[in-house]
């Protein structure tokens, strides 16, 4: 079954972890997929190239989203190519750690920059043909810190409930076009951090024990959104969906 048929889909972040499993996980429900990343060109390359391999359609997007000209271009070849968009996923975050004491201003912005602007620009260049879509959806990846709270992650923590804000704002802003926009906090999952954009492995991660008793994979997350964009959540909006294995009952 392909409950995404006939659907184009924007993925930012898309190159490794959580954004290549949406990716990945968009396009095996039918939908077509522009995988966006910033620099890491090979890694959305090799998603774009498994995206086809696998008989589905596929476009690399390179583009900073934290850069309007560039969100905007990227939109725009999206529009040339597919002629519409259905679903957009604001998935482009960093996740560094620092103490607040010693973390320079410009840790802060850039930060923000990424995960509360890049939204903001891809979302509202996105709108024009979301409008003209007939399911049209916007999904923010979150962060269950966002909620908790964590030491260390002033900046992220703040980004990421920023999200949830805009999430609510907007679902009530966009309504009336059919649109609905949610916001997925993912808990603790199992990804790969190998360079400056996300500490090795989160102090935070020592404090919260899933019930579940394991790590979530990026695929659970990805799962989410293929629902939330589909027709299955067609009457959800303003929402945040926590998948977290439980963590919030444990210990």
């Amino acid at each position: 079954m392909e409950p995404l048929q006939g659907k184009v889909a924007v993925v930012t972040g898309a190159g490794r972890n959580i954004g290549r499993a949406i990716a990945l996980a968009l396009a095996h429900a039918g939908a077509k997929v522009a995988v966006n990343v910033r620099a890491s060109r090979d890694e959305g390359q090799s998603v774009v190239d498994e995206i086809v391999a696998r008989g589905g359609d596929a476009m690399l997007a390179v583009a900073d989203v934290t850069r309007r000209a560039e969100v905007d271009a990227m939109l725009a070849t999206v529009a040339q190519r597919y002629a519409q968009l259905d679903i957009l996923v604001n998935n482009a975050a960093v996740r560094p750690e620092a103490a607040f004491a010693d973390m320079p201003y410009a840790d802060w912005r850039a930060t923000m920059e990424v995960c509360v602007d890049g939204a903001f620009h891809c979302t509202q260049a996105a709108l024009p043909l979301l409008k003209q879509s007939t399911a049209g959806t916007i999904i923010q990846i979150g962060g269950m810190t966002a909620h908790t709270g964590a030491a260390h992650r002033a900046h992220v923590v703040t980004a990421k409930a920023a999200l949830v804000g805009f999430t609510r704002a907007l679902a009530h802003e966009l309504a009336g076009f059919g649109i609905t926009v949610n916001c997925i906090s993912p808990g603790m999952i199992a990804t790969v951090r190998k360079d400056a954009s996300a500490a090795p492995m989160p102090a935070h991660h020592a404090q919260h024990q899933p019930l579940l008793a394991r790590r979530g994979h990026p695929d659970e997350i990805a799962s989410a959104v293929v629902w939330l964009a589909g027709a299955g959540g067609r009457f959800t909006t303003g929402q945040t969906l926590h998948i977290n294995g439980g963590a919030y009952l444990g210990g």
